[in-house]
Order: C-alpha cells, then sequence, then structure tokens
C-alpha cells in the first residue's frame, strides 16, 4: 500500500462505515410507518440512497494531463493502413514511442495544416526526446490522396511525419476504431471538401493511456501530456 493510500484508507473506511449505518437505517425505518404513507415515504429513502451511494464512492484524482484520457475507451483502437513506401502499418509498429495520431487529407484548408504545424512546433520543442515520439497522418481522402502525394505532405511540416493510407474500407475502419467522423460535401466547383472530428490523439509508449487532445490545443499543453507519456513504461 502506498503512502497516499495509507493516509486515506482510515478516513475512507470511517466514511464506508457510516454509509453502510445510515444505509441499514434507512432501509428500516420505512417498517414502523404506517401502510397508507409507505410507497410515498420508500420513494424518497430510494432517491436518498442513490444520493448516498454516489457519495460514498471512491474519488479521484485530478488528471495530470491537459487533454483528456480516453484509455476506457480507445484502449484497444488499431488501424491496418499503409505508408507511403507500401509498407502495412498497425499501432505495433511504433510500440515504444509516443503516438501522435491525427485523422485529415491534404486538400483540407484549415485544420489539417494548422494541427501538423502546431505538433511540428512541439517536435522542434521537445529537442533530443522528438526521436521518441511519432506522428501519423491518417488520411481520410485516399482517393486523392495518393501515396505519392503523403509521402511529401506530412513530412514538409516535420521530416519524421509518416503519411498512413489505406482503401475505403480499411479508411473507414480506422476511423471507426477511434470514432472518427467524416462526410464528403460537394463544392460548387465539381469537387469536395471532408468535414471530419479534429482533435489528436496521444497514446503512450506501451499503448495505454490513450489521450485526445482538442483542435489548437496550445502546443505548450501538447509538450508537457507528450513529456508525463514519455516518462511512463
Amino acid at each position: 500500500m502506498s503512502l497516499l493510500e495509507k493516509k486515506l484508507s482510515p478516513q475512507r473506511h470511517r466514511d464506508t462505515e457510516n454509509c453502510k449505518t445510515i444505509i441499514v437505517l434507512s432501509l428500516s425505518f420505512p417498517l414502523c410507518l404506517c401502510v397508507s404513507v409507505v410507497n410515498v415515504f420508500r420513494f424518497f429513502v430510494f432517491s436518498a440512497l442513490l444520493f448516498m451511494l454516489a457519495a460514498c464512492g471512491e474519488q479521484r484524482l485530478p488528471s495530470p494531463f491537459k487533454a483528456s484520457d480516453v484509455s476506457a475507451k480507445y484502449a484497444q483502437a488499431d488501424f491496418h493502413l499503409y505508408d507511403a513506401g507500401g509498407q502495412p502499418r498497425s499501432l505495433a509498429d511504433f510500440r515504444g514511442k509516443v503516438v501522435a495520431l491525427f485523422f485529415g487529407y491534404t486538400h483540407c484548408p484549415d485544420v489539417c495544416p494548422t494541427t501538423l504545424a502546431d505538433l511540428a512546433r512541439v517536435m522542434g520543442m521537445l529537442g533530443k526526446d522528438a526521436d521518441r515520439v511519432q506522428v501519423l497522418f491518417v488520411t481520410l481522402d485516399p482517393e486523392r490522396d495518393t501515396r505519392e502525394l503523403l509521402a511529401q505532405y506530412p513530412p514538409a511540416f516535420y521530416p519524421t511525419f509518416i503519411g498512413l493510407s489505406g482503401d475505403a474500407q480499411a479508411t473507414e475502419a480506422a476511423a471507426k476504431a477511434f470514432g472518427i467522423i467524416y462526410q464528403k460535401q460537394a463544392t460548387k466547383s465539381g469537387s469536395y471538401t471532408l468535414d471530419h472530428s479534429a482533435g489528436t490523439f496521444l497514446i503512450a509508449p506501451g499503448g495505454k493511456p490513450v489521450l485526445i487532445s482538442p483542435f489548437a490545443q496550445r502546443p505548450e499543453s501538447l509538450l508537457q501530456d507528450i513529456r508525463l507519456l514519455l516518462a511512463l513504461k
């Protein structure tokens, strides 16, 4: 038991015992009432019990991360795509590094280049630790984002950035695994844009925890979270 647990345990034990006492008394007291008011009283007792049970639960310590911890939902999420050289890739290929995973497309006018530029700035701020971080750009537009284009677009922001793609089915599966929503929007010129979820997944070297950093989060906040993840085994 850690020092923190030793400090918290006596109080938590007393709180738990108090909760049990209150609950037992609350359940037994309605038996003393006349039959005509039992149902009404039980309703209020039941509501009070729900409140007390919630209050008796463990309190979580504040998260040290700026981004949201979504490990419970995405800890097993993965993709099966190809890099610009045609090599099959999945998250297992980058185990041991912090992975910054972003879904977008090269024709994106604002969100995608802004996110990649922010990540490039963070890589510069990391210094030698940048070698332990891998940024992955997954295209949601495999029709236009060829491997040749992906060989040039992500590295234009930072040399080690990797672009990933797959056919329509593999793209859909990867997006679904990480809860990414995307949809084509036709333009007057006869082309299209893509509406898509924005945000960068940060994955620890061991695969967990998994964080989601919102679009336009300050690079300093991204840097802090990445450094914390680098400290994990």
